[in-house]
């Protein structure tokens, strides 16, 4: 990536310069493709850039509806006759690689200007759901393609119910509690501490959908548990109506549009990598060498380290994420820069796969504001997929590209098993009402590799809740293609 030429600004570099956030409190409300139209519009104003301009349209994967034409559909609703145009999948990292793909074609003098956007309208699904209507928005696709995930859950997982976020995570969670010889109260009073504080965050951000400032105590006791050990308080909050949307050029035409230099911001250097993408598969459950290879490259291609960061943003769907990723790039949870700009996904909202636009425009206002450096980070899957993003309002370093820098060697999983295990992780699933329906392990099998079972048994239940069950040595019987564990 060039940056001076001749004494100046190479006029390919890349710089975002428009950013707008939108959440809607009272549903129903909007239809997504509404509320692409209402930020693309918005960010392109605050970039001064006709949108019947844009060379490029891409749109983050919505959940809550499927067009016939996602992008064609904004494109004659701006107006706009874009060279390029892409549609997501579904990943919480998907804003990152439609950024960078859109940062590195602009540098290529591919393009010269470019939409990211995403929205989602998950409350008003579900207030249409609740009052028994159908959902009443436009362009439907027909058929309905399958959902836009990269890869299917693995049988095993799929036979085992294992394909949850708030169950996979909570697993992850446990194996992680053990390996530090946390206690279960510890863990609990460790995640509070961590997580009030974005509460505090949320409560001033006027696009959060939690506006309410919560102690530790509140958050991990006298709410339900939704998969043990985590209660509702303390996840990622998917029903929001939000939307955002980002505008990056380059700044040559920056120069031409007359943008300030102080309303750009750089993508100084980014970079990703991938773990297993089945959590039985992980080499070590409670930890991820993905996540530090994935840092490790953003602040090397940035130029920049960790203690360089005047703003941070860790990607929090579930406290599992904030603990491995503290974890990998030493960096204190209690750090008094804070973990996040927003309030993060369980109290600022957690719009599916767009949570990293919300960030992003953010980290942008806050450093227009005050200058500096800003790490934003994104997850996706189940703690599979890892990006780091370093953003400055300094020009410099080198984007990078897509391709991972590190990708994790999976431990094999038998589908079905029996014989004596040992418990690598686990959680509880607990039903909407709050009570425990049945326990869900990954275990460590003699001769190597993972299996998944179920705990079906009340008392046993129970005991995996009153207890450290990591390490416990089981009994795993086959019933039909699920594994049912006891001791």
């Amino acid at each position: 990536m060039l940056f001076w030429l001749d004494g100046g600004m190479d006029p390919r570099t890349p710089c975002l310069i428009g950013a707008a956030q939108r959440t809607v409190r009272e549903q129903p409300g909007p239809e997504p493709l509404d509320l692409w139209e209402e930020v693309a519009r918005a960010a392109a104003a605050e970039a001064g850039l006709p949108v019947e301009r844009l060379d490029s349209i891409q749109i983050v994967y919505t959940d809550s509806w499927q067009y016939d034409s996602p992008v064609g559909r904004l494109a004659e609703r701006l107006g706009a006759a874009p060279r390029h145009r892409a549609y997501s999948a579904v990943s919480g990292t998907s804003p990152h690689l439609l950024i960078g793909a859109a940062a590195a074609r602009i540098a290529a003098g591919e393009l010269d200007c470019a939409l990211v956007v995403g929205a989602e309208a998950l409350a008003t699904r579900r207030a249409y759901r609740q009052a028994g209507e159908h959902v009443p928005w436009s362009h439907p696709a027909d058929p309905k393609p399958p959902y836009g995930w990269e890869r299917p859950p693995h049988p095993a997982e799929l036979a085992h119910e294992l394909f949850l976020p708030v169950h996979t995570y909570a697993i992850m969670e446990t194996a992680r509690r053990a390996a530090h010889g946390l206690t279960i109260e510890r863990e609990m009073l460790e995640r509070g501490r961590m997580m009030a504080p974005m509460t505090e965050v949320a409560a001033a951000n006027p696009h959060a959908w939690r506006r309410t400032a919560r102690t530790p105590g509140e958050l991990v006791h006298g709410n339900r548990f939704v998969g043990w050990p985590y209660t509702r308080n303390t996840v990622a909050v998917m029903e929001v109506d939000q939307a955002a949307a980002v505008v990056l050029v380059a700044s040559g035409l920056a120069d031409r549009l007359g943008v300030p230099a102080d309303q750009r911001v750089h993508l100084r250097g980014w970079a990703y990598a991938e773990d297993t993408w089945e959590v039985a598969a992980r080499p070590a459950l409670g930890s991820s060498e993905a996540i530090g290879a994935a840092a490790r490259a953003a602040f090397e291609r940035a130029g920049l380290g960790l203690d360089d960061m005047n703003a941070l943003d860790v990607y929090s769907c579930f406290a599992i994420a904030l603990r491995q990723a503290c974890d990998a790039i030493k960096l204190d949870p209690l750090d008094p820069r804070g973990l996040t700009v927003t309030g993060g996904l369980p109290y600022a909202g957690g719009p599916a796969s767009n949570y990293v636009l919300h960030s992003t425009a953010t980290m942008a206002g806050l450093l227009r504001a005050q200058g500096g450096h800003g790490l934003v980070t994104g997850v996706g899957m189940h703690l599979t997929k890892h990006a780091y993003a370093i953003w400055s309002t300094e020009p410099g370093g080198t984007l990078g590209d897509a391709a991972p820098v590190f990708t994790a060697t999976p431990v094999p999983i038998a589908d079905v098993y029996q014989g004596p295990a040992v418990v690598a992780g686990y959680t509880v699933a607990h039903g909407r009402e709050g009570a425990p329906e049945k326990g869900i392990l990954v275990v460590d099998l003699p001769g190597g590799g993972r299996a998944h079972a179920h705990v079906l048994r009340d008392d046993l239940i129970a005991d995996a809740e009153s207890r450290e069950l990591v390490g416990q040595r089981v009994t795993v019987a086959t019933e039909g293609k699920v594994n049912v564990a006891t001791w």
